[in-house]
């Protein structure tokens, strides 16, 4: 089931269970993943995009082996807050996705998580082709971290 707000998927997930953030891009794929409590966020892998079949078989392959909880899609809004035709597409996977599984699923607000992604990698002195290549997957981090984030204040007294 897909949620559209943090409230609603909070209240839809068990008490503890990893989770996935995802940064779909046309050509891949960012797989992160956090540890059982959520608490911290670790990139995974980058897939590589083929046909929906194949990409969802992938991401349902790892759902299953990390007995994940949900999934966490990074939405690209433009800076005004309005959305695009990358953005529907974002909607439209995770609609497919849905269908296939019952892993709760909701958004979240990936503006500049890449260029954040970018920076942090330049910082630790990446090369440009190890930077490329692991791009997507830090980005699904900083989405997914930022949902952690925002799961713990909500859970605060």
């Amino acid at each position: 089931m897909i949620h559209e707000t943090v409230e609603e998927f909070a209240a839809a997930l068990p008490r503890a269970g990893a989770l996935a953030g995802l940064d779909l891009g046309t050509k891949t794929i960012g797989v992160a993943v956090s540890d059982g409590l959520r608490s911290v966020s670790t990139p995974l892998e980058t897939v590589k995009r083929k046909k929906f079949t194949q990409d969802a078989g992938r991401l349902l392959e790892i759902a299953q082996g990390r007995e994940l909880a949900g999934f966490v899609l990074g939405l690209p809004r433009n800076m005004d807050g309005s959305e695009g035709p990358r953005a529907q597409s974002t909607r439209a996977f995770a609609r497919n996705l849905s269908r296939l599984t019952e892993v709760p699923i909701v958004y979240w607000d990936e503006r500049l998580s890449t260029v954040a992604a970018e920076r942090a990698l330049i910082e630790a002195d990446h090369s440009r082709k190890r930077r490329g290549e692991i791009i997507d997957a830090v980005a699904a981090g900083y989405i997914l971290q930022g949902l952690l984030d925002r799961l713990s204040y909500m859970a605060r007294p």
